[in-house]
């Protein structure tokens, strides 16, 4: 547990400028930029999160995953490590995203920077990510500022569909709007 297990006390988490609620865990070998807050949340070894991030209740950051600045990892949200499976490449957002309730990023996936993953979408290395605006399907990588929800693509022989995660629109001002709560209530605890 951290606190207790690594020998943190008030005055050391005050100093790191990290917020840990209790019920939070984080191994050993864990970074954490300064303001990061980690609800009741289990954070492996090896993992980063940068700075102003939130681990929210009931999140996963997988061993040697990489979270960047002023992101947000929803309730229940996993982000994937190299261990478990074991993994060649860690997977990694990238700064200023938000990541949905319930959502899976794993396999060594890269959400760019500013994207917003919605609510239970999983990505893996095999997930189709299907751009509405495009037509183009890519596999393990969003691209920056992409707001992208769950969905179903038709296979070839038209009999069934299958899962895939849906790129419908870029972050735009009402995107922010809805994601930006997180900035304020930060600010109301300082």
């Amino acid at each position: 547990r951290y606190p207790a297990a690594a020998g943190y006390h008030e005055a050391e988490f005050r100093k790191a400028g990290v917020r840990v609620v209790p019920g939070a865990i984080a191994r050993r070998g864990s970074y954490f930029g300064k303001d990061v807050v980690l609800m009741p949340s289990f954070t492996n070894i090896g993992a980063y999160v940068g700075e102003g991030s939130m681990v929210d209740t009931w999140a996963t950051v997988g061993s040697c995953a990489q979270i960047g600045k002023h992101c947000h990892l929803s309730g229940g949200a996993g982000i994937g490590g190299v261990l478990e499976p074991l993994q060649a490449a860690p997977t990694i957002i990238e700064d200023h995203c938000f990541i949905g309730a319930r959502s899976e990023v794993v396999e060594g996936v890269v959400v760019g920077h500013h994207s917003v993953i919605g609510m239970g979408v999983f990505l893996g290395q095999s997930t189709r990510i299907y751009n509405r605006a495009t037509g183009e399907i890519s596999y393990g990588y969003v691209p920056p500022y992409s707001v992208v929800v769950s969905g179903q693509l038709p296979a070839k022989d038209g009999s069934h569909s299958l899962y895939c995660a849906v790129i419908v629109k870029q972050v735009d001002a009402r995107t922010r709007s809805k994601t930006s709560v997180n900035d304020l209530l930060r600010g109301l605890a300082d």
